[in-house]
This record gives C-alpha cells, structure tokens and sequence, in this order.
C-alpha cells in the first residue's frame, strides 16, 4: 500500500484540540482537507504528522507552538485612532478586519479593545503560541 510522500496530493479528516481539549476546527461531517505535501499550504507539524501515513490510518499528533502558528508576538498588537478608521466604521471585540499594507499584501486583525478615542488591534493568528493535537485520518492520495 503507497504511503504519503512529499509531493503526493492527500485528502484528510481531522480535529484539531487545544491543550484543554477544546475543539477548534474539525472536517468531520464535512468535505476532507485536501493539500499537496511540501506546497506549505498548511502548518508544517500537521505536514510532517501525514508523511509516511496509508489510507484509511489514522493518528492523534501534537504539535508544538512552533510547528503550529509560532510564538505570540506583542509587537503583532497595535493601537489605532479611531480617526483613522473609516467613519462608517463601528468596531466591536472579536470583530475581524482586513488591513491593507504599503506593499498590497492584506492581514487580518481582530479587535481586542474599543474605546472613545482608539481601537486595539492584534494581527497575531488566534491559535499563535498554542500547541495543538489533532486526529488524523488519511482518506485517500489522490
């Protein structure tokens, strides 16, 4: 039976666990991840735990904070006026906003605080400095 190896495009089931084994994301009941093996188009200790993988197995791995989402970075939080916000603007905490940086590139933030004068912002992904475990289940090398 083939197992997964770089370059191979794979479909996987999963659910992904904090440390106190709250449930952040999960395919199941849902159409299975797909993604190509060494594309980086998903956390690299999630990559490596399907390596070597056959369809129809299954694991649980844990991923520490910097095979996952990195470390928290504080300088990620900023404080904007809310003058320079757009005026039809009403922000709210957990609100999620797009930022367009000087180079075209767009990041996500989402509000921490709001005050009269000023909104707090962080553009940390929510999951930065957590480890993770997930259940894996390869379903097919496409």
């Amino acid at each position: 039976m083939a197992q997964a190896k770089h370059g191979d495009t794979v479909k996987v089931h999963y659910t992904g666990k904090l440390e106190d084994g709250t449930v952040f994301d999960t395919s199941v009941d849902c159409d299975p991840l797909q993604f190509t093996i060494g594309e980086g188009q998903i956390i690299p200790g999630f990559e490596q735990a399907v390596l070597g993988m056959n369809p129809d197995e299954s694991k649980t791995i844990k991923i520490p904070t910097d095979e996952a989402y990195g470390t928290r970075r504080e300088e990620m939080v900023m404080v904007v006026d809310r003058n320079q916000l757009p005026a039809d603007l009403n922000p709210a905490v957990g609100q999620q906003l797009q930022n367009r940086q000087p180079d075209g590139q767009t990041i996500v933030v989402t509000v921490t605080e709001v005050s009269e004068s000023s909104v707090t912002v962080d553009a940390n992904h929510p999951l930065a400095g957590k480890d993770l475990t997930f259940d894996i289940q390869l379903v097919e090398i496409v």
